[in-house]
């Protein structure tokens, strides 16, 4: 085979190919109800961060989702996760959007 058929069979594969292994290596196997959850949710409720969402996976990594007004609260947010006993990371998907 020649090499530019090569090379393009290898970009066709990887256009292919990509979006789905980055998806895998994103994603995450949930716990509904899990302590991890609800500490973080508990702490989060005593700073008035009711709008932001979490969610624990089976590593005890922890997702946090939502729209927040300014970085230092999406920063707070995503330090007292990281201060949770049992939280192995903490992954951010906090949006800032000033009102």
């Amino acid at each position: 085979m020649k090499t530019k058929t090569r090379f393009a069979w290898l970009l066709i594969f990887g256009a292919l190919v990509g979006p789905f292994a980055f998806a895998a290596t994103d994603s995450a196997d949930f716990v509904k109800e899990s302590p991890i959850t609800t500490k973080v949710k508990e702490k989060l409720a005593a700073d008035r961060m009711n709008n932001i969402e979490v969610e624990t996976d089976r590593k005890g990594e922890v997702w946090l989702s939502g729209t927040v007004d300014s970085q230092s609260v999406a920063d707070t947010a995503v330090d007292i996760a990281k201060s949770t006993q049992g939280v192995k990371a903490v992954h951010s998907y906090i949006e800032v959007k000033k009102s």
